[in-house]
Formats: structure tokens, sequence, C-alpha cells
């Protein structure tokens, strides 16, 4: 899933290519992707893209005073396509879910593979319209964000730190890949109390949350749309590299299922040398 590094890259990278285009085509490919009919998706036609930003893990692109509104899911990405092909996506047949067209005879698709579709589009009056981003938690690499506030943001919180963090309503833009990099660097286990936590281990998680995602951040600038997965991938200590190594203190990288999802953990520096249960299996440790 796109978070808020590639999200943050994806947004620079629309800003630098369509800023000052006009939209000439804007074609639906999945009808079950776009949820709201008002303004409708044709009223983006003929108008001029005037910059792109990131609400959360939201992409948001303004053009002459209505937003075009992303959210990627899991298996969305942006494609920007030179030129564009000139036939219609066709609506439940292929990945695209959308497809712009700009005056200077490139664009972008917005696709999603797999059976699981939950990439959502939206056209609005402001951002904040959409549920998703009106509920979002503070951002964690905007002008004010300090030590402070992720205790504020944390002391609400229910349930272990791994939810917290990728709990869009505590904290906006961080999902399970990048929850798993910042527990990794704080030395936590991904199952300590959120509301919890002592004002040195806020200290530790503070500066590992903004490390990881601003050496994210930095990795993915400059980059193409189709290179930010594998900078993430090559970013990535723990997330993703069950079986094998932590680069840190060498011990085996672990993997615990939860729901629908998996995590992966270094129990040599987050949990004392201690495996934890699968709550498939059984009860989480502690």
């Amino acid at each position: 899933m796109p978070e808020l590094p590639e999200v943050e890259a994806l947004a620079a990278f629309v800003r630098e290519r369509a800023t000052g285009q006009r939209v000439e085509r804007a074609e639906l490919g999945s009808l079950s992707a776009l949820k709201t009919y008002d303004p409708p998706l044709e009223a983006l036609v003929g108008r001029t893209v005037s910059g792109s930003r990131r609400m959360g893990k939201y992409l948001c692109t303004e053009l002459d005073g209505i937003w075009l509104v992303a959210h990627l899911a899991r298996a969305g990405w942006l494609h920007w396509r030179v030129p564009v092909p000139t036939g219609r996506p066709k609506p439940g047949k292929g990945p695209v879910a959308l497809r712009v067209g700009l005056s200077g005879g490139e664009g972008f698709d917005l696709t999603e593979q797999g059976t699981e579709k939950r990439l959502a589009i939206w056209v609005v009056r402001r951002p904040e319209e959409v549920e998703g981003i009106a509920r979002l938690g503070p951002d964690p690499l905007a002008p004010g964000f300090d030590r402070a506030a992720l205790a504020r943001a944390l002391a609400g919180a229910p349930g272990q730190l791994k939810t917290a963090l990728a709990d869009q309503a505590v904290l906006a833009g961080v999902g399970n890949a990048y929850s798993d990099e910042i527990l990794w660097a704080a030395r936590m286990s991904p199952f300590k109390a959120a509301a919890r936590l002592s004002p040195e281990e806020t200290e530790r998680l503070y500066e590992a949350l903004t490390t990881t995602l601003r050496d994210a951040v930095a990795r993915s600038a400059g980059q193409a749309a189709g290179a930010l997965k594998d900078a993430k991938r090559t970013g990535l200590n723990v997330h993703g590299r069950a079986g094998q190594a932590c680069p840190a203190c060498g011990s085996t990288v672990h993997e615990v299922h939860l729901a629908n999802r998996s995590f992966q953990y270094c129990p040599g520096c987050q949990t004392g040398g201690r495996v934890l249960a699968d709550r498939r299996l059984s009860r989480l440790l502690k």
C-alpha cells in the first residue's frame, strides 16, 4: 500500500508534470471507484491543474477550484502515460480505474491490481468533504508536530502500538509497512500498550517516527512514479523480510498475522529475544 512517503512523492510528481495543463479527458474504468456525483467527473474536463498535495495517504489534485481526490488502497497506483492511450478504459475490464488526459498529450491512469477493488476516487469542492480526510489525525511531518503532539495522539489510542500507529484517526499517513519500520527503529514491541508509554519511550518513538518517514521521503524525492515502489522496498529493514537476518543485530526477522494482514519485527531488537505468538494460534504475548 502506498503510504505517506510514496503519496508525498506522487503529489510532487503530479505538481511537476501536470501543473498548468488543462484536462481534456476524464474517463472512468471502475464504476465502483467513484464515490461522488456532485460535481460530476465530467466537471474536470476543461479545468487546469493548479497543484497537488498529500493529505494522509490521500492524493489531492486541485483543478480551478475543485479537487480530484484519490485513495490508492492496497493495490492502487498512479501511472504516468506519454502519450495517453487513445482508447477509453472499459468499465470492469482491466486494472484502470480512471484515465486523465492532459493538454500536453500526456496524462495518467489510476490503476488497481487484483480482485479486491478498494481504490476510491472523489470529485469535491474541498478535500475535507471526503470523510476519511475529515477524520485524519495529526500529520507526523507537519510543522508543529512535536513530542507533545505524539503523546496527545497516543494518549487516547486503545490497544497496541502497532495498531495505533497505522490508525489514520491517530496519525495520518502511516500504514502497515512504515509502522513496522518505526517500531523496529524505536526498538519497541508491536504489542506494547499505545497509551502507556513513559516519557523516555515517547521520545524514542518520536525520533524513530520522524526520522523513518523523513528518510523515506528523501529517498522518494525526485523519483519517477514508476520507480517509487522499488525505492520503498530497498529502504525497508524488517517489513516484508521475514526469515532474513535483521540488519542491526543479526536475529531472524519474524512475522505475525493479525486480522487479514501480516507484519514483521525483530525479536532481538524489539522484544528482548522473545518470539511473539501468532494471534491465529494463541494469545499475543505481552
